[in-house]
């Protein structure tokens, strides 16, 4: 995690900043971001201010604490995530964590640990770091970064103090990627990812561009039933499924969009079992229906299913309805 200069995390720094002269620092927050938004750059952000030794310029990024805390190298910095190939952050993390914020910090000031994706706590390490944050030590600062809160206990949610950082808009998110590298083609980069310009800015914006037209290609070549969908599915299997989805997601978007845009269609519900083949009324149902699929899927990412199985499943619903 590198910090960078994201201006529309200004009015959250603001925040924070009164909150400390105020007397009134949480020691627990949740940082509540938008994919993509920096919810990680505000919590390095947050750990300098604590951890910063010129104290009338905190954070200063000059000091030593500042440059250590920017490197994660930093002896009063915890840092929890999950380990290598695990997708989750477990109990035996947690009370490693707890029994380090025990000891007396190294420089004589706060302790910070940032938890993040703090969503991906399975539920013993949730409840474990529920007795932390029930009986934190002294000038210690827990901070989690969560894009889905909801994944996390209600117990937990209720001890923090939350900040909700939202995507910038377009255009401000444009003007940030476009000082960071001019002759990209950064706005069909937003397109695909939706405005997380953090995201963007870790990728190659032409791969990422090619990725999604590739993508739709073949979506529109499923619809009419011209892919075969086993082959496809092993393919894509084998690639970013998570961006896959994202791709699949957009282009059912944009169809959706077309439906409403055209006055013409009929929302009218039918009854049965199935939806008719090639009729255009129960056209924006199964769009919607392909929605919930893709994104249920995306949502069992995590788990151990079959990936290439749930693809084909997608792909033959789509073609299921060919024409439309």
């Amino acid at each position: 995690m590198i910090i960078q200069n994201l201006p529309w995390l200004e009015p959250h720094k603001a925040l924070l900043r009164s909150a400390w002269e105020a007397n009134r620092f949480a020691p627990a927050l949740l940082i509540h971001e938008a994919r993509g938004a920096g919810g990680d750059v505000l919590a390095l952000w947050s750990a300098q201010f604590v951890l910063c030794t010129n104290r009338l310029r905190a954070p200063c990024g000059e000091c030593v604490a500042c440059r250590r805390v920017a490197n994660l190298q930093h002896p009063d910095l915890i840092v929890l995530q999950p380990i290598e190939e695990s997708k989750q952050i477990r109990i035996e993390q947690v009370r490693d964590l707890s029994a380090e914020l025990a000891l007396t910090s190294h420089q004589g000031g706060y302790k910070v640990a940032i938890v993040s994706p703090a969503d991906v706590l399975n539920r013993a390490a949730a409840n474990a770091f529920l007795k932390t944050l029930e009986e934190p030590t002294p000038r210690t600062l827990l901070i989690l970064v969560v894009t889905q809160p909801s994944r996390l206990p209600a117990t937990v949610l209720s001890r923090c103090q939350r900040m909700v950082v939202r995507a910038p808009a377009r255009e401000e998110a444009l003007a940030w990627l476009r000082a960071l590298r001019s002759d990209a083609d950064w706005n069909a980069a937003l397109d695909t990812l939706g405005d997380a310009p953090l995201l963007a800015a870790q990728s190659d914006p032409k791969t990422l561009i090619e990725f999604a037209r590739e993508t739709r290609s073949v979506l529109e070549e499923a619809r009419r039933g011209r892919i075969d969908p086993v082959a496809t599915a092993e393919r894509w299997a084998r690639t970013d499924l998570a961006l896959r989805l994202l791709c699949i997601e957009n282009w059912l978007t944009d169809r959706i969009r077309g439906h409403f845009a055209d006055a013409n269609f009929s929302v009218e519900v039918h009854g049965a079992a199935h939806l008719q083949r090639g009729t255009q009324t129960p056209t924006i149902c199964r769009l919607f229906n392909l929605t919930d699929a893709a994104q249920e899927l995306k949502a069992a990412l995590d788990a151990p299913i079959n990936r290439a199985l749930a693809l084909e499943s997608l792909l033959r619903q789509l073609a299921a309805g060919s024409g439309s």
